[in-house]
């Protein structure tokens, strides 16, 4: 008997970030998000209940945008159907949680599981392939008593294919930027293989493809148990995600997920005796009244708020905010950021990390960067950025480094005579390092550790000291 099947399902996404109006719903949006709401949550058309005055469609509506985190509308719009296109696993999202299990008795009643590459794709070499599965397996074998062993004949619990269309399991894959690959939860039979598009462009890290290691350990999550999580930073969230191999950890939420299962790694993984291996990083949560944000920075009307590698989107119009990885929103950007902030004058978001600065239009790469901060006109002794803002009323960019701050001239690309300044100068009540900064509606937020000053720039006013999460609201489950 089959057991549930979990499908990666990529649909190719290109959204063009500029200032023209918001487009409206068409026809073929309303067709796609109801088959896409029959394949996730379970949309069935029900005699009678359209004349009883129910619309299901409202129904399943809002249960996908209570999952996402999104406005709570039970309508289709724009930032709905954006999310309905992004690339995500083929798995019905089910019940809002964080990490979950398929439930039932779906898990190997054994620690030592084998696994079998029983053909390879022509994007990699062989040898690439053998290391991305295998690394993808020890994600889950580092943090619990599971341990993989590989076999080159014969049926192993996971077997392991790349194949085209129709490839033997009643699933076809569906060509280049469709399914991308599929996996069986734990039982006998064809319970725990995995299975690849061919069609597909698998590459070992680059983000111009489909890193096979990323794709191969969410799918494995699958294979040993574990259901969708609604946390963003988790690996067995529905959306596929970039992420670097060479420096992925797996999540908190997802060792959890997998501890529930088959409990904890008791043993000295090999490679970590005689040091303490540092903590699963966690997804931050805006309702941590401790929290120090990374940047702040607004984005044609909507505002970002930053923190280790998530970003929280808000828009004015909602009281709600999406928390995404920084690299879903811009994969070539930095994986967390010192300081951000939009310039008005070219219509771009810059992000600084180090001793380098990004620059975007909208989501759009602009040609030229990264660049040094030396290459901007800063001075040298400057090697990093903690906090950045662009005053609309003087057109002018503030650098914050460190206890002091320099004025800014994007046109002329040099910081202006009388500069740096101390930051206490102009701004009573900062006594702390500055972490982020910018402007909303003509005040100046100036965060500094868990608290956030509200002036007036022109008069250097401080009106009022509010906690950093004012604008980025708590929103308890």
């Amino acid at each position: 008997m089959k057991t549930y099947i979990t499908v990666f399902v990529l649909v190719t996404l290109q959204v063009a970030v500029n200032s023209a109006p918001t487009p409206e719903i068409t026809l073929q949006d309303e067709h796609f998000a109801e088959d896409y709401l029959k394949r996730f949550y379970n949309l069935t058309e029900e005699p009678g209940v359209a004349q009883r005055g129910f619309n299901p469609i409202t129904k399943k509506l809002s249960e996908m945008q209570r999952f996402f985190g999104l406005r709570i509308t039970g309508t289709l719009d724009n930032e709905t159907v954006a999310l309905m296109k992004k690339p995500r696993c083929g798995v019905p999202d089910g019940h809002i949680a964080q990490y979950s299990t398929f439930g039932g008795d779906l898990k190997w009643k054994k620690n030592s599981l084998t696994y079998r590459i029983e053909n390879y794709t022509p994007d990699m070499s062989r040898s690439e392939v053998d290391s991305s599965i295998e690394k993808a397996l020890q994600v889950w074998a580092k943090v619990t008593p599971l341990r993989f062993t590989r076999l080159y004949s014969g049926t192993a619990d996971i077997m392991i294919s790349f194949g085209r269309y129709s490839h033997g399991d009643y699933y076809p894959f569906d060509g280049p930027d469709g399914t991308l690959a599929h996996a069986f939860a734990p039982s006998s039979g064809i319970g725990g293989d995995a299975h690849f598009d061919d069609d597909e462009n698998f590459t070992t890290r680059s983000n111009s493809g489909y890193v096979l290691f990323m794709v191969a350990a969410h799918e494995f999550g699958h294979s040993l148990g574990l259901s969708h999580s609604d946390d963003p930073g988790a690996l067995m969230y529905p959306t596929y995600s970039y992420r670097d191999p060479d420096t992925f950890v797996l999540p908190q939420d997802d060792v959890k997920g997998i501890q529930s299962l088959y409990g904890p790694n008791t043993e000295t993984y090999p490679g970590t005796a005689e040091r303490v291996p540092p903590p699963p990083p966690s997804t931050p949560d805006a309702c941590d009244s401790t929290m120090v944000l990374d940047a702040v920075t607004t984005l044609r009307g909507e505002m970002l708020f930053f923190k280790d590698s998530f970003v929280w989107r808000k828009s004015p119009h909602s009281n709600t905010q999406r928390q995404s990885l920084i690299t879903n929103m811009w994969p070539s950007a930095p994986s967390s950021v010192d300081a951000a902030y939009e310039s008005r004058l070219y219509d771009r978001v810059y992000f600084f990390k180090g001793r380098c600065v990004w620059a975007f239009t909208g989501y759009t790469p602009v040609p030229g960067y990264p660049k040094r901060l030396s290459k901007l006109g800063l001075p040298r002794w400057v090697r990093r950025i903690d906090a950045a803002l662009f005053d609309m009323e003087s057109k002018k960019t503030l650098f914050f480094v460190g206890d002091y701050y320099l004025s800014y001239d994007e046109s002329k690309q040099k910081v202006d005579s009388g500069f740096p300044k101390r930051v206490e100068e102009s701004f009573p009540g900062v006594t702390d390092k500055v972490t982020a900064a910018f402007q909303y509606r003509g005040f100046t937020y100036i965060y500094s550790g868990s608290y956030m000053l509200e002036y007036s720039l022109r008069s250097g006013r401080l009106f009022r000291v509010l906690r950093n999460g004012y604008f980025l609201r708590c929103i308890q489950p």
